[in-house]
């Protein structure tokens, strides 16, 4: 009987002088070095910061992907647009573009989100989702316009 109650007196004794989150984070790791450029700065944050962060960038990267693949199917794939050959090339390019544009601009938000999770400070809110959604509907608009137009040019 006492070896049990010992046994949970040193149980919960150690869950009392546990590390909270913020004390488990440690310093910059031994095979990193301040004075190398790329080094980053501060503590290692929890890891489901980083992999929750390192999600989120891979979320971007597949939205990008899409939007290169989709400007690449209308560019080889969409029926020509009757009296307006430069329909295609007009919905095909902005979306290859978008797509390349996203693919930069969520890495750079990958590592300025990353170095604030290190330093601790706040987060910046996310320009990429205004960007992607304002492109998109104006290449929807844009090819709304296009049809319109071959259509009346065609009668």
């Amino acid at each position: 009987m006492a070896s049990a109650r010992g046994r949970c007196e040193r149980l919960l004794t150690s869950r009392l002088q546990a590390p909270s989150d913020k004390e488990r984070t440690s310093t910059l790791s031994d095979h990193a070095t301040p004075d190398a450029p790329d080094a980053d700065e501060g503590t290692e944050p929890d890891a489901r910061f980083t992999m929750a962060n390192e999600r989120t960038f891979l979320a971007w990267s597949r939205t990008s992907l899409a939007l290169v693949v989709g400007g690449l199917a209308v560019a080889q794939l969409l029926p020509p647009f009757p009296k307006a050959s430069w329909g295609r090339p007009a919905i095909a390019t902005p979306l290859i573009l978008l797509g390349a544009v996203m693919s930069v601009l969520s890495y750079f938000e990958w590592k300025g989100n990353q170095r604030a999770l290190r330093l601790g400070a706040p987060l910046v809110r996310s320009q990429l989702p205004r960007v992607l959604a304002f492109t998109i509907a104006t290449i929807a608009l844009l090819a709304g316009a296009i049809d319109i137009y071959s259509r009346a040019v065609s009668r």
